[in-house]
Protein backbone atom coordinates (compact mmCIF):
# COMPACT_ATOMS: atom_id res chain seq x y z
CA UNK A 1 0.00 0.00 0.00
CA UNK A 2 1.54 3.29 -1.14
CA UNK A 3 0.37 5.53 1.72
CA UNK A 4 2.66 8.41 0.71
CA UNK A 5 1.07 8.56 -2.73
CA UNK A 6 -2.41 8.36 -1.21
CA UNK A 7 -1.60 11.33 1.05
CA UNK A 8 -0.12 13.21 -1.91
CA UNK A 9 -3.21 12.75 -4.11
CA UNK A 10 -5.50 13.77 -1.23
CA UNK A 11 -3.35 16.86 -0.69
CA UNK A 12 -3.67 17.78 -4.37
CA UNK A 13 -7.43 17.28 -4.21
CA UNK A 14 -7.78 19.55 -1.17
CA UNK A 15 -5.58 22.24 -2.73
CA UNK A 16 -7.60 21.95 -5.94
CA UNK A 17 -10.85 22.31 -3.99
CA UNK A 18 -9.47 25.39 -2.22
CA UNK A 19 -8.48 26.93 -5.57
CA UNK A 20 -11.93 26.24 -7.04
CA UNK A 21 -13.55 28.06 -4.09
CA UNK A 22 -11.87 31.25 -5.29
CA UNK A 23 -14.59 31.50 -7.94
CA UNK A 24 -17.17 31.77 -5.15
CA UNK A 25 -15.05 34.51 -3.55
CA UNK A 26 -15.15 36.34 -6.90
CA UNK A 27 -18.95 36.02 -6.97
CA UNK A 28 -19.12 37.39 -3.42
CA UNK A 29 -16.95 40.37 -4.46
CA UNK A 30 -19.06 41.06 -7.56
CA UNK A 31 -22.30 41.05 -5.55
CA UNK A 32 -20.68 42.76 -2.53
CA UNK A 33 -21.61 40.00 -0.09
CA UNK A 34 -20.23 39.34 3.38
CA UNK A 35 -19.80 35.67 2.52
CA UNK A 36 -16.31 36.42 1.22
CA UNK A 37 -14.95 35.77 4.75
CA UNK A 38 -16.53 32.31 5.24
CA UNK A 39 -15.06 31.28 1.89
CA UNK A 40 -11.62 32.73 2.64
CA UNK A 41 -11.55 30.94 6.00
CA UNK A 42 -12.57 27.68 4.32
CA UNK A 43 -9.90 28.14 1.63
CA UNK A 44 -7.26 28.71 4.33
CA UNK A 45 -8.26 25.55 6.25
CA UNK A 46 -8.63 23.42 3.12
CA UNK A 47 -5.40 24.48 1.46
CA UNK A 48 -3.55 24.34 4.79
CA UNK A 49 -4.66 20.77 5.39
CA UNK A 50 -3.60 19.92 1.84
CA UNK A 51 -0.09 21.28 2.41
CA UNK A 52 0.19 19.46 5.74
CA UNK A 53 -0.70 16.11 4.12
CA UNK A 54 2.03 16.37 1.51
CA UNK A 55 4.07 19.16 -0.04
CA UNK A 56 5.86 17.26 -2.79
CA UNK A 57 5.24 14.23 -4.92
CA UNK A 58 6.77 10.97 -3.60
CA UNK A 59 9.44 9.28 -5.69
CA UNK A 60 7.36 6.10 -5.77
CA UNK A 61 4.18 7.33 -7.49
CA UNK A 62 2.85 3.91 -8.52
CA UNK A 63 -0.70 3.07 -7.48
CA UNK A 64 -2.72 -0.08 -8.05
CA UNK A 65 -6.36 -1.09 -7.68
CA UNK A 66 -6.35 -1.00 -3.85
CA UNK A 67 -4.88 2.49 -3.73
CA UNK A 68 -7.27 3.60 -6.49
CA UNK A 69 -10.38 2.53 -4.59
CA UNK A 70 -9.06 3.93 -1.32
CA UNK A 71 -8.10 7.30 -2.77
CA UNK A 72 -11.43 7.73 -4.55
CA UNK A 73 -13.51 6.89 -1.46
CA UNK A 74 -11.44 9.06 0.89
CA UNK A 75 -11.33 11.93 -1.61
CA UNK A 76 -15.11 12.20 -1.91
CA UNK A 77 -15.64 12.05 1.86
CA UNK A 78 -12.90 14.60 2.61
CA UNK A 79 -14.06 16.91 -0.20
CA UNK A 80 -17.61 16.85 1.15
CA UNK A 81 -16.47 17.63 4.70
CA UNK A 82 -14.40 20.66 3.67
CA UNK A 83 -16.94 21.67 1.04
CA UNK A 84 -19.61 21.97 3.73
CA UNK A 85 -17.65 24.58 5.70
CA UNK A 86 -18.87 27.65 3.72
CA UNK A 87 -22.48 26.69 4.54
CA UNK A 88 -21.61 26.37 8.24
CA UNK A 89 -19.38 29.48 8.54
CA UNK A 90 -21.88 31.67 6.65
CA UNK A 91 -24.77 30.49 8.84
CA UNK A 92 -26.81 29.45 5.81
CA UNK A 93 -26.80 25.83 7.07
CA UNK A 94 -25.46 26.01 10.63
CA UNK A 95 -26.02 22.33 11.50
CA UNK A 96 -22.93 20.27 10.45
CA UNK A 97 -24.97 17.18 9.51
CA UNK A 98 -27.33 19.27 7.36
CA UNK A 99 -24.38 21.05 5.72
CA UNK A 100 -22.66 17.72 5.04
CA UNK A 101 -25.89 16.33 3.51
CA UNK A 102 -26.28 19.33 1.20
CA UNK A 103 -22.62 19.21 0.15
CA UNK A 104 -22.63 15.46 -0.49
CA UNK A 105 -25.80 15.98 -2.51
CA UNK A 106 -23.95 18.59 -4.54
CA UNK A 107 -20.72 16.71 -5.22
CA UNK A 108 -22.51 13.43 -5.96
CA UNK A 109 -24.83 15.38 -8.32
CA UNK A 110 -27.88 14.14 -6.44
CA UNK A 111 -29.65 17.45 -5.97
CA UNK A 112 -31.55 16.36 -2.85
CA UNK A 113 -31.96 19.45 -0.70
CA UNK A 114 -33.15 20.21 2.80
CA UNK A 115 -33.49 23.94 2.13
CA UNK A 116 -37.14 25.05 1.82
CA UNK A 117 -36.25 28.53 0.51
CA UNK A 118 -33.16 28.78 -1.70
CA UNK A 119 -34.10 32.13 -3.25
CA UNK A 120 -32.90 34.04 -0.18
CA UNK A 121 -29.45 32.46 -0.16
CA UNK A 122 -26.47 34.71 -1.01
CA UNK A 123 -25.35 34.52 -4.64
CA UNK A 124 -21.90 33.20 -3.67
CA UNK A 125 -23.47 30.35 -1.67
CA UNK A 126 -25.84 29.56 -4.55
CA UNK A 127 -22.87 29.49 -6.91
CA UNK A 128 -20.80 27.16 -4.69
CA UNK A 129 -23.83 24.93 -4.13
CA UNK A 130 -24.31 24.43 -7.88
CA UNK A 131 -20.59 24.48 -8.70
CA UNK A 132 -20.24 21.31 -6.62
CA UNK A 133 -22.46 19.67 -9.25
CA UNK A 134 -20.13 20.69 -12.05
CA UNK A 135 -17.05 19.55 -10.13
CA UNK A 136 -18.57 16.20 -9.19
CA UNK A 137 -20.23 15.55 -12.53
CA UNK A 138 -17.18 14.39 -14.45
CA UNK A 139 -15.32 13.53 -11.25
CA UNK A 140 -12.74 15.46 -9.28
CA UNK A 141 -10.17 12.68 -9.69
CA UNK A 142 -10.54 12.97 -13.47
CA UNK A 143 -9.94 16.71 -13.09
CA UNK A 144 -6.85 16.11 -10.95
CA UNK A 145 -5.54 13.64 -13.53
CA UNK A 146 -5.93 16.35 -16.17
CA UNK A 147 -3.60 18.71 -14.30
CA UNK A 148 -1.27 16.38 -12.36
CA UNK A 149 1.14 13.87 -13.85
CA UNK A 150 0.70 10.37 -12.42
CA UNK A 151 2.27 7.11 -13.51
CA UNK A 152 0.41 6.26 -16.69
CA UNK A 153 -1.09 2.81 -16.68
CA UNK A 154 -1.65 3.03 -12.93
CA UNK A 155 -3.59 6.31 -12.86
CA UNK A 156 -6.29 4.49 -14.84
CA UNK A 157 -7.24 2.78 -11.57
CA UNK A 158 -8.44 6.17 -10.30
CA UNK A 159 -10.64 6.69 -13.35
CA UNK A 160 -12.07 3.18 -13.16
CA UNK A 161 -12.97 3.67 -9.50
CA UNK A 162 -14.60 7.06 -10.05
CA UNK A 163 -16.28 7.15 -13.48
CA UNK A 164 -19.78 5.61 -13.35
CA UNK A 165 -20.38 2.47 -15.38
CA UNK A 166 -19.46 -1.19 -15.73
CA UNK A 167 -16.21 -0.43 -17.56
CA UNK A 168 -13.96 2.47 -18.46
CA UNK A 169 -11.58 2.60 -21.36
CA UNK A 170 -8.97 5.06 -22.50
CA UNK A 171 -9.73 7.46 -25.34
CA UNK A 172 -6.00 7.90 -25.92
CA UNK A 173 -2.96 5.82 -24.86
CA UNK A 174 -2.33 8.14 -21.89
CA UNK A 175 -4.75 8.57 -18.98
CA UNK A 176 -3.89 12.26 -18.60
CA UNK A 177 -4.76 12.93 -22.24
CA UNK A 178 -8.03 11.06 -21.73
CA UNK A 179 -8.88 13.25 -18.73
CA UNK A 180 -8.05 16.43 -20.64
CA UNK A 181 -10.27 15.37 -23.57
CA UNK A 182 -13.16 14.48 -21.25
CA UNK A 183 -13.02 17.87 -19.53
CA UNK A 184 -12.67 19.71 -22.84
CA UNK A 185 -15.88 18.07 -24.10
CA UNK A 186 -17.56 18.69 -20.74
CA UNK A 187 -16.54 22.35 -20.68
CA UNK A 188 -17.52 22.91 -24.30
CA UNK A 189 -21.01 21.50 -23.78
CA UNK A 190 -21.37 23.57 -20.60
CA UNK A 191 -20.52 26.78 -22.43
CA UNK A 192 -22.88 25.91 -25.27
CA UNK A 193 -25.84 25.44 -22.93
CA UNK A 194 -25.13 28.74 -21.16
CA UNK A 195 -25.24 30.51 -24.53
CA UNK A 196 -28.53 28.84 -25.50
CA UNK A 197 -30.16 29.77 -22.18
CA UNK A 198 -28.98 33.38 -22.33
CA UNK A 199 -30.35 33.60 -25.88
CA UNK A 200 -33.69 32.42 -24.50
CA UNK A 201 -33.89 35.33 -22.07
CA UNK A 202 -32.60 33.67 -18.90
CA UNK A 203 -30.26 36.00 -16.93
CA UNK A 204 -26.56 35.11 -17.18
CA UNK A 205 -26.14 34.12 -13.52
CA UNK A 206 -29.30 31.99 -13.65
CA UNK A 207 -28.03 30.37 -16.86
CA UNK A 208 -24.71 29.47 -15.24
CA UNK A 209 -26.42 28.00 -12.16
CA UNK A 210 -28.85 25.85 -14.15
CA UNK A 211 -26.22 24.81 -16.68
CA UNK A 212 -23.94 23.54 -13.92
CA UNK A 213 -26.89 21.58 -12.56
CA UNK A 214 -27.59 20.17 -16.03
CA UNK A 215 -23.98 19.36 -16.90
CA UNK A 216 -23.41 17.48 -13.67
CA UNK A 217 -26.94 16.04 -13.91
CA UNK A 218 -27.40 17.37 -10.38
CA UNK A 219 -30.49 19.55 -10.32
CA UNK A 220 -29.78 22.27 -7.75
CA UNK A 221 -31.70 25.37 -8.80
CA UNK A 222 -31.75 28.94 -7.50
CA UNK A 223 -35.55 28.93 -7.61
CA UNK A 224 -37.88 27.30 -5.11
CA UNK A 225 -39.98 26.00 -8.02
CA UNK A 226 -36.87 24.84 -9.90
CA UNK A 227 -36.92 25.38 -13.68
CA UNK A 228 -40.72 25.59 -13.54
CA UNK A 229 -40.39 29.07 -12.00
CA UNK A 230 -39.50 30.49 -15.43
CA UNK A 231 -42.58 28.97 -17.12
CA UNK A 232 -40.79 29.21 -20.46
CA UNK A 233 -41.19 26.50 -23.09
CA UNK A 234 -37.90 27.40 -24.83
CA UNK A 235 -35.93 27.11 -21.57
CA UNK A 236 -37.65 23.83 -20.74
CA UNK A 237 -36.73 22.28 -24.11
CA UNK A 238 -33.12 23.54 -24.04
CA UNK A 239 -32.51 22.09 -20.57
CA UNK A 240 -34.37 18.87 -21.43
CA UNK A 241 -32.26 18.32 -24.55
CA UNK A 242 -28.99 19.04 -22.74
CA UNK A 243 -29.95 16.72 -19.88
CA UNK A 244 -30.33 13.94 -22.46
CA UNK A 245 -27.00 14.91 -24.06
CA UNK A 246 -25.14 14.85 -20.74
CA UNK A 247 -26.62 11.39 -20.13
CA UNK A 248 -24.74 10.01 -23.16
CA UNK A 249 -21.41 8.20 -22.81
CA UNK A 250 -18.73 10.86 -23.36
CA UNK A 251 -16.62 8.38 -25.32
CA UNK A 252 -19.19 8.72 -28.12
CA UNK A 253 -18.61 12.46 -28.31
CA UNK A 254 -14.90 11.79 -28.71
CA UNK A 255 -15.66 9.40 -31.58
CA UNK A 256 -17.75 12.14 -33.22
CA UNK A 257 -14.91 14.66 -32.79
CA UNK A 258 -12.47 12.32 -34.57
CA UNK A 259 -15.16 11.75 -37.26
CA UNK A 260 -15.93 8.14 -36.35
CA UNK A 261 -19.63 8.87 -36.87
CA UNK A 262 -20.65 5.34 -37.83
CA UNK A 263 -19.11 3.78 -34.72
CA UNK A 264 -20.68 6.41 -32.47
CA UNK A 265 -24.18 6.19 -33.94
CA UNK A 266 -24.15 2.38 -33.94
CA UNK A 267 -23.63 2.25 -30.18
CA UNK A 268 -26.05 -0.31 -28.75
CA UNK A 269 -26.24 1.48 -25.41
CA UNK A 270 -27.05 4.80 -27.13
CA UNK A 271 -29.86 3.24 -29.18
CA UNK A 272 -31.41 1.57 -26.12
CA UNK A 273 -31.01 4.75 -24.04
CA UNK A 274 -32.74 6.94 -26.63
CA UNK A 275 -35.35 4.25 -27.28
CA UNK A 276 -36.25 3.96 -23.59
CA UNK A 277 -36.39 7.74 -23.31
CA UNK A 278 -38.67 8.12 -26.35
CA UNK A 279 -40.98 5.31 -25.18
CA UNK A 280 -41.25 6.74 -21.66
CA UNK A 281 -41.99 10.24 -23.00
CA UNK A 282 -44.72 8.88 -25.29
CA UNK A 283 -46.37 6.85 -22.51
CA UNK A 284 -46.25 9.68 -19.96
CA UNK A 285 -47.54 12.21 -22.52
CA UNK A 286 -50.60 10.09 -23.26
CA UNK A 287 -51.17 9.42 -19.56
CA UNK A 288 -51.04 13.06 -18.43
CA UNK A 289 -52.95 14.51 -21.39
CA UNK A 290 -56.14 15.06 -19.33
CA UNK A 291 -54.17 17.26 -16.90
CA UNK A 292 -53.02 19.73 -19.56
CA UNK A 293 -54.79 21.82 -22.16
CA UNK A 294 -52.93 20.70 -25.27
CA UNK A 295 -50.83 17.83 -26.58
CA UNK A 296 -47.83 20.17 -26.91
CA UNK A 297 -47.99 21.11 -23.22
CA UNK A 298 -48.30 17.47 -22.15
CA UNK A 299 -45.34 16.56 -24.39
CA UNK A 300 -43.27 19.45 -23.03
CA UNK A 301 -43.76 18.47 -19.39
CA UNK A 302 -43.37 14.75 -20.08
CA UNK A 303 -40.18 15.20 -22.12
CA UNK A 304 -38.64 17.44 -19.45
CA UNK A 305 -39.55 15.26 -16.48
CA UNK A 306 -38.54 11.95 -18.09
CA UNK A 307 -35.25 13.54 -19.16
CA UNK A 308 -34.69 14.90 -15.65
CA UNK A 309 -35.45 11.59 -13.94
CA UNK A 310 -33.72 9.24 -16.38
CA UNK A 311 -30.53 11.29 -16.38
CA UNK A 312 -30.88 11.58 -12.58
CA UNK A 313 -30.73 15.38 -12.79
CA UNK A 314 -33.72 16.21 -10.62
CA UNK A 315 -34.92 19.50 -12.11
CA UNK A 316 -38.68 19.90 -12.25
CA UNK A 317 -41.19 21.95 -14.21
CA UNK A 318 -44.25 20.23 -12.75
CA UNK A 319 -45.20 18.46 -9.55
CA UNK A 320 -45.10 14.93 -10.97
CA UNK A 321 -46.18 13.62 -7.58
CA UNK A 322 -49.69 14.76 -8.64
CA UNK A 323 -49.56 12.82 -11.92
CA UNK A 324 -51.47 9.53 -12.40
CA UNK A 325 -50.01 6.44 -10.71
CA UNK A 326 -48.87 4.97 -14.03
CA UNK A 327 -46.66 7.98 -14.81
CA UNK A 328 -45.29 8.14 -11.27
CA UNK A 329 -44.46 4.43 -11.30
CA UNK A 330 -42.82 4.69 -14.72
CA UNK A 331 -40.69 7.59 -13.51
CA UNK A 332 -39.48 5.52 -10.54
CA UNK A 333 -38.44 2.74 -12.95
CA UNK A 334 -36.57 5.29 -15.07
CA UNK A 335 -34.85 6.55 -11.90
CA UNK A 336 -33.49 3.08 -11.28
CA UNK A 337 -32.31 2.48 -14.86
CA UNK A 338 -30.52 5.82 -15.23
CA UNK A 339 -28.55 6.90 -18.30
CA UNK A 340 -25.40 5.67 -20.05
CA UNK A 341 -22.15 4.47 -18.54
CA UNK A 342 -19.37 7.04 -18.88
CA UNK A 343 -21.83 9.93 -18.55
CA UNK A 344 -22.37 12.28 -15.61
CA UNK A 345 -25.65 10.53 -14.69
CA UNK A 346 -26.40 7.99 -11.97
CA UNK A 347 -28.63 4.92 -11.74
CA UNK A 348 -27.89 1.31 -12.66
CA UNK A 349 -26.80 2.47 -16.17
CA UNK A 350 -28.34 1.34 -19.44
CA UNK A 351 -25.31 -0.79 -20.36
CA UNK A 352 -25.55 -2.75 -17.12
CA UNK A 353 -29.31 -3.28 -17.63
CA UNK A 354 -28.68 -4.55 -21.18
CA UNK A 355 -26.09 -7.05 -19.94
CA UNK A 356 -28.39 -8.23 -17.14
CA UNK A 357 -31.35 -8.71 -19.50
CA UNK A 358 -29.23 -10.58 -22.04
CA UNK A 359 -27.81 -12.77 -19.27
CA UNK A 360 -31.34 -13.59 -18.12
CA UNK A 361 -32.44 -14.48 -21.66
CA UNK A 362 -29.34 -16.63 -22.13
CA UNK A 363 -29.95 -18.49 -18.85
CA UNK A 364 -33.56 -19.23 -19.81
CA UNK A 365 -32.45 -20.39 -23.25
CA UNK A 366 -29.90 -22.76 -21.70
CA UNK A 367 -32.58 -24.25 -19.47
CA UNK A 368 -34.56 -25.18 -22.57
CA UNK A 369 -31.51 -26.16 -24.64
CA UNK A 370 -28.79 -27.40 -22.22
CA UNK A 371 -26.32 -28.34 -24.96
CA UNK A 372 -26.64 -25.09 -26.88
CA UNK A 373 -23.66 -22.75 -26.69
CA UNK A 374 -24.57 -19.10 -26.98
CA UNK A 375 -22.42 -16.11 -26.04
CA UNK A 376 -23.69 -12.70 -24.97
CA UNK A 377 -22.66 -9.75 -27.11
CA UNK A 378 -22.70 -6.06 -26.22
CA UNK A 379 -21.64 -3.32 -28.63
CA UNK A 380 -20.84 -6.07 -31.14
CA UNK A 381 -18.30 -7.78 -28.85
CA UNK A 382 -18.65 -10.87 -26.63
CA UNK A 383 -19.19 -10.09 -22.95
CA UNK A 384 -16.73 -11.97 -20.75
CA UNK A 385 -17.77 -13.80 -17.60
CA UNK A 386 -16.10 -11.23 -15.36
CA UNK A 387 -18.24 -8.39 -16.77
CA UNK A 388 -21.45 -10.43 -16.49
CA UNK A 389 -20.55 -11.49 -12.97
CA UNK A 390 -19.73 -7.91 -12.03
CA UNK A 391 -23.11 -6.67 -13.30
CA UNK A 392 -24.93 -9.37 -11.32
CA UNK A 393 -22.94 -8.64 -8.14
CA UNK A 394 -23.59 -4.91 -8.48
CA UNK A 395 -27.33 -5.48 -8.94
CA UNK A 396 -27.42 -7.75 -5.87
CA UNK A 397 -25.53 -5.20 -3.75
CA UNK A 398 -27.78 -2.45 -5.12
CA UNK A 399 -30.97 -4.20 -3.98
CA UNK A 400 -29.51 -5.17 -0.59
CA UNK A 401 -28.37 -1.60 0.18
CA UNK A 402 -31.69 -0.14 -0.98
CA UNK A 403 -33.63 -2.44 1.37
CA UNK A 404 -31.22 -1.88 4.29
CA UNK A 405 -31.19 1.92 3.92
CA UNK A 406 -34.99 2.01 3.64
CA UNK A 407 -35.30 -0.01 6.84
CA UNK A 408 -32.85 2.31 8.61
CA UNK A 409 -34.65 5.55 7.76
CA UNK A 410 -38.09 4.01 8.35
CA UNK A 411 -37.47 4.55 12.07
CA UNK A 412 -38.45 8.19 11.43
CA UNK A 413 -42.01 6.94 10.94
CA UNK A 414 -42.78 8.19 7.43
CA UNK A 415 -44.82 6.17 4.94
CA UNK A 416 -43.18 3.53 2.75
CA UNK A 417 -43.58 5.64 -0.39
CA UNK A 418 -41.61 8.50 1.14
CA UNK A 419 -38.93 6.33 2.77
CA UNK A 420 -38.35 4.04 -0.22
CA UNK A 421 -38.27 6.76 -2.88
CA UNK A 422 -36.03 8.92 -0.66
CA UNK A 423 -33.47 6.10 -0.63
CA UNK A 424 -33.93 5.35 -4.34
CA UNK A 425 -33.62 9.05 -5.20
CA UNK A 426 -30.45 9.46 -3.10
CA UNK A 427 -28.85 6.14 -4.06
CA UNK A 428 -29.45 6.84 -7.77
CA UNK A 429 -28.31 10.47 -7.36
CA UNK A 430 -31.63 11.90 -8.55
CA UNK A 431 -32.83 14.24 -5.78
CA UNK A 432 -36.61 14.45 -5.63
CA UNK A 433 -38.60 11.34 -4.86
CA UNK A 434 -42.32 10.83 -4.27
CA UNK A 435 -44.49 11.69 -1.29
CA UNK A 436 -43.01 14.05 1.30
CA UNK A 437 -39.74 14.22 -0.68
CA UNK A 438 -41.45 14.96 -4.01
CA UNK A 439 -40.42 17.85 -6.31
CA UNK A 440 -42.23 20.36 -4.10
CA UNK A 441 -40.88 18.87 -0.83
CA UNK A 442 -37.42 18.54 0.70
CA UNK A 443 -35.34 16.32 3.00
CA UNK A 444 -35.43 18.53 6.11
CA UNK A 445 -38.16 16.26 7.53
CA UNK A 446 -35.65 13.49 8.33
CA UNK A 447 -33.67 13.07 11.54
CA UNK A 448 -29.91 13.59 11.69
CA UNK A 449 -29.36 9.82 11.65
CA UNK A 450 -31.48 9.39 8.50
CA UNK A 451 -29.69 12.29 6.81
CA UNK A 452 -26.35 10.54 7.42
CA UNK A 453 -27.78 7.29 6.03
CA UNK A 454 -29.02 9.14 2.94
CA UNK A 455 -25.67 10.95 2.60
CA UNK A 456 -23.86 7.59 2.60
CA UNK A 457 -26.42 6.32 0.07
CA UNK A 458 -25.55 9.23 -2.22
CA UNK A 459 -21.84 8.46 -1.98
CA UNK A 460 -22.45 4.75 -2.56
CA UNK A 461 -24.50 5.53 -5.65
CA UNK A 462 -22.00 8.01 -7.12
CA UNK A 463 -19.00 5.74 -6.52
CA UNK A 464 -20.87 2.61 -7.60
CA UNK A 465 -20.88 1.04 -4.13
CA UNK A 466 -17.57 -0.81 -3.90
CA UNK A 467 -14.94 1.95 -3.37
CA UNK A 468 -16.80 3.23 -0.31
CA UNK A 469 -17.50 -0.24 1.10
CA UNK A 470 -13.81 -1.11 0.78
CA UNK A 471 -12.99 1.65 3.27
CA UNK A 472 -14.39 -0.65 5.95
CA UNK A 473 -12.46 -3.73 4.81
CA UNK A 474 -9.48 -4.46 7.15
CA UNK A 475 -7.52 -6.13 4.32
CA UNK A 476 -7.33 -2.94 2.24
CA UNK A 477 -5.48 -1.15 5.05
CA UNK A 478 -2.83 -3.85 5.50
CA UNK A 479 0.50 -2.62 4.26
CA UNK A 480 1.66 -5.92 2.77
CA UNK A 481 -1.63 -7.52 1.69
Amino acid sequence: MNYKMIRYILSVILRTEAALMLLSVLVAIIYRENEIWPFLLTIFLTAGTGFILARKKPEDDVIFAREGFLVVALAWVVMSIFGSLPFIFSGCIPDPIDAFFETVSGFTTTGATLLPDVEHLPMSILFWRSFTHWIGGMGVLVFVMAIVSLSDGHSMYLMRAEVPGPSVGKLTPKSKSTAVILYAIYGGMTLLEIIFLVCGGMPLFDSIIHTMGTAGTGGFSMKNLSVGAYNNAYIDWVIAIFMVLFGVNFNLYYLIIIKQFKQALHSEELRVYLGLYAAAVALVTVNIMPLYNTFSNALRYAAFQVSSVMTTTGFSTADFDLWPNFSRTLLVFMMVIGACAGSTAGGLKVSRVIILVKSLVRSMDQMLHPHKVKSIKFEGRPVDNETRHGAAIYCTAYMFITVLATLMISVDGYDLETSLTAVVACFNNIGPGIGAVGPMGNYSIFSGFSKLVLSISMLLGRLEIFPLIMLFSPSIWRRNS
